[in-house]
């Protein structure tokens, strides 16, 4: 399955951010991606806004109709993050995956909130309670990542549990000390330690690192991205590298620790 990963540097202006939403996934297909992902945030950054609670309110019935348009007119599935409106308070952080056919497939609202390295994330939006989300997108079952979940192995690991070959990292992802080192380290820890392939798509806004990635479930780093404002690329990832890394590399059954549900 050929899966596009996209960076860009989404701003207050939404519907500005669903025409570059569109160029992007436009030419994903054009590339022959059966799939395209998106950052966290992709609708909008929270910064960019005074009430983020109004903007999900406003803006995200028409990022998902859109989204779901952009979908079915390219033959594409997506997976994008924007704010949902709650009915209270705070929104969700939410991650929504659409098929080929602009079809909801499922959605992820963030349950690992990023309370951390002197930022509250819990101030601007309410903790998603249902999770981890895995759908099936192609040959792949497609596990939902949003951000600081990837500093969380128990989370990825869920995921796998579930079924998950395939982890899709969503991401604005802040900079700052060791924050680069911390992001390439994480998502290669996370596909080794589960034998499967992950892919991360973050912003670039002048907060954020880019460094959008694709690794092999052998922690090979097979397409990566720099700083670049406004760029994609597109992997072939497939199942026989699955087959070959849990063949040389059985951890899942080597396990003599499996923590359950609660």
């Amino acid at each position: 399955m050929k899966v596009a990963v996209a960076q860009f540097a989404p701003t207050a202006d939404a519907a500005g951010n669903l025409v570059v939403i569109e160029e992007m996934v436009r030419e994903a297909a054009a590339a022959g991606a059966e799939l395209a992902v998106f950052p966290e945030e992709s609708m909008l950054p929270s910064e960019a806004v005074t009430s983020l609670r109004e903007a999900a309110a406003a803006h995200w019935p028409r990022f998902l109709d859109t989204l779901s348009g952009l979908a079915a007119a390219h033959g594409v599935a997506i997976i994008a993050g924007g704010y949902e409106d709650s009915g209270e308070s705070l929104p969700y952080n939410t991650l929504v995956a659409l098929d080929s056919g602009g079809q909801p497939l499922g959605s992820y609202r963030k349950m690992h909130l990023y309370d951390a390295f002197d930022y509250k994330e819990s101030r601007e939006v309410q903790r998603g309670e249902h999770g981890p989300c895995v759908v099936r997108i192609g040959a792949f079952n497609v596990g939902l990542v949003n951000c600081y979940d990837l500093r969380f192995p128990e989370f990825t690991r869920s995921l796998v549990e579930m079924g998950a070959d395939l982890l899709s990292v969503s991401a604005a992802w802040v900079r700052g000390p060791l924050k680069e080192d911390h992001w390439t380290t994480l998502l290669r820890s996370r596909a080794i330690e589960n034998t499967c392939w992950v892919v991360a798509s973050s912003l670039t806004t002048p907060d954020c690192i880019g460094m959008s990635m694709a690794v092999d479930p052998l922690g090979v780093v097979r397409a990566a991205l720099g700083e670049e404002r406004r760029a994609l690329f597109v992997v072939d990832i497939d199942k026989d590298r699955i087959d070959t890394a849990r063949t040389v590399l059985p951890v899942l059954r080597n396990r003599r620790i499996i923590i359950g549900p609660r």
